[in-house]
């Protein structure tokens, strides 16, 4: 009897050494890989989102370390190992919640609790609240359920997380994708709930596979977004090129706007309404006429009489970008800072001497009427 609780308890203490080494390797391996995509990329855009994901795997580095550390301690000291694991576990939710904010889609829902400047304050209180009792048992080294408050705060993050990368990856139009990460996320909850059950062996099986499920899904999220990155990115003026179509379906006339020039596809279409098209037009016309000749706007106060203007105010070139935007993402599916404004700069030359006066940048060749 003796000799098989032994042989069980080698065979047990193998197992910990094992996965401690492995989630050791492949967390840290996954750490520096992560960090290595925002060093190429995500540093330019001035995004830390990536560094706080990074720094999260890490979390479960080293709590591998611990793990082998532990692995041939004799089982009182149990409790003290599942402390150090829980204070890992923390840290690990804590920096997953730092990087919400820098998701670029978030559900509405969320957004308004994710975006304030309060929101580290948020997460950090109850984070301090379930670390300050967790160290404090570690040190007393009492018994108890250790692991019971780093399991709360993780399946706060875990919702929130949830959420978020469904919509992120929904709004790249990723479906397939968000549903796994969906899946990934209800594993991981089983696998924080089924940690106050205090099945060792069954804990590791659920750690390895979530952890592994975890780490893909960053990964495939982090490649999402330099897919959407190289596919979005507005083409400078000279590499634009633009023809307008007109297509009729029974009785309605279909107007429809051809772009070419970004990457990921030879050409683009965006259906317009009569009045934006014929705004687009009018400026294609006057670049391919005129060349440099400006389109005047009308302004707001004191009109001059018996003058004809161009266009009568400057939201017609707002819903003529939005419609563009629209057509080009989806709706929803662009930023002001990464779409709009980079697609004003391409399209559109103000004057500078601030006269009212626009035109279109695209040079003349590169347009067809």
């Amino acid at each position: 009897m003796l000799a098989i609780k032994t042989l069980v308890l080698l065979s047990t203490q193998e197992t910990f050494l094992f996965y401690g080494w492995w989630q050791f390797g492949t967390c840290l391996f996954a750490f520096v890989a992560l960090l290595s995509i925002w060093w190429h990329i995500g540093k330019k855009q001035n995004d830390f989102g990536q560094v706080w994901l990074a720094l999260s795997v890490l979390c479960w580095s080293f709590s591998g370390l611990v793990e082998v550390y532990f692995a041939e301690f004799p089982p009182e000291k149990t409790p003290l190992l599942d402390g150090f694991r829980s204070v890992f576990s923390l840290f690990n939710s804590l920096f997953i919640l730092l990087a919400l904010p820098w998701f670029r889609y978030l559900p509405q829902s969320l957004e308004s609790i994710i975006k304030l400047k309060y929101w580290s304050i948020i997460i950090g209180l109850p984070f301090l609240f379930s670390l300050l009792p967790t160290l404090n048992k570690i040190i007393m080294g009492k018994e108890g359920f250790v692991n019971e408050l780093d399991v709360y705060y993780s399946v706060l993050t875990l919702v929130f997380l949830g959420l978020v990368l469904w919509h992120s990856f929904s709004k790249r139009r990723l479906i397939a994708m968000a549903i796994l990460s969906l899946i990934c996320i209800g594993i991981t909850l089983l696998a924080q709930v089924y940690k106050l059950t205090g099945s060792a062996i069954n804990l590791t099986l659920f750690s390895a596979i979530f952890k592994t499920s975890l780490i893909m899904i960053f990964f495939a999220l982090a490649l999402s977004w330099v897919k959407e990155l190289s596919e979005n990115t507005i083409p400078p003026p000279e590499n634009l090129m633009i023809a307008f179509l007109t297509k009729r379906k029974e009785d309605k006339v279909e107007r429809l706007l051809q772009l070419k020039g970004f990457s990921g596809e030879n050409e683009r279409f965006v259906q317009l309404t009569a009045t934006q098209f014929e705004l687009l037009r009018s400026f294609a016309q006057r670049k391919k006429e005129f060349g440099d000749d400006w389109l005047e706007v009308k302004p707001k106060n004191n009109p001059a009489k018996n003058k004809h203007y161009d266009i009568a105010d400057y939201n017609e070139i707002k819903r003529l970008l939005v419609a563009l935007l629209d057509g080009l993402f989806g709706k929803g599916n662009w930023s002001k800072d990464i779409h709009l404004n980079p697609l004003k700069e391409t399209l559109f030359e103000l004057s500078s001497k601030r006269e009212r006066k626009i035109r279109l940048r695209i040079p003349a060749a590169n347009i067809q009427i």
